[in-house]
């Protein structure tokens, strides 16, 4: 089966943001606004559950903290993906390198960057005209970050959540 691990941000934050990706994100209806921490890998059934008792520990270890999105920023010229840059901060960090070594699969194509996505699979011209009026919003936004999710997807593309792990809560 196919997994990611991802933040979700609040609703408010999240309505703002889909105020753009509905318009301009053809996944927009696949998955809601997210910061993925580890993209999209396979494994089985017998390997997400040591999976799943290593995401509790990671959790457990981890503080809740703030995340500030304050900028319209893209991935051009390798792709013409729009995005809102999240401010990197040292535990946001620490929680992608945690679900890169260890039990968990190292399957990093790029560098980690923390964003939301906005707009993707845009053509030149769409994405010119996108990522010029988006970059002139003043976008201020912060959220309080208290767990992260494994999602697994669906024959049909839509991701759900598997199973949410909550900060510096007691191993079970």
């Amino acid at each position: 089966m196919h997994y990611g691990i991802v933040i979700f941000p609040s609703k408010p934050v999240q309505d703002e943001i889909n105020a753009y990706r509905k318009r301009y994100d053809p996944h927009y209806t696949l998955i809601p606004p997210h910061l993925t921490l580890k993209e999209a890998f396979d494994t089985d059934d017998a390997k997400i559950t040591e999976l799943i008792t290593e995401l509790k520990y990671i959790a457990n270890e981890t503080k809740p903290f703030d995340l500030t999105v304050n900028k319209v920023s893209t991935f051009a010229p390798v792709t013409n993906t729009i995005y809102l840059k999240v401010e990197p901060v040292q535990p946001l960090y620490d929680l992608a390198e945690k679900m890169q070594s260890g039990k968990f699969p190292d399957n990093r194509t790029y560098s980690f960057v923390p964003h939301i996505t906005m707009a993707q699979d845009l053509s030149q011209d769409e994405y010119s005209d996108v990522y010029g009026s988006l970059s002139m919003k003043d976008i201020q936004l912060t959220d309080k970050i208290d767990r992260f999710h494994l999602v697994y997807q669906l024959d049909n593309g839509i991701w759900n959540v598997h199973e949410s792990f909550i900060f510096g809560k007691e191993f079970v």
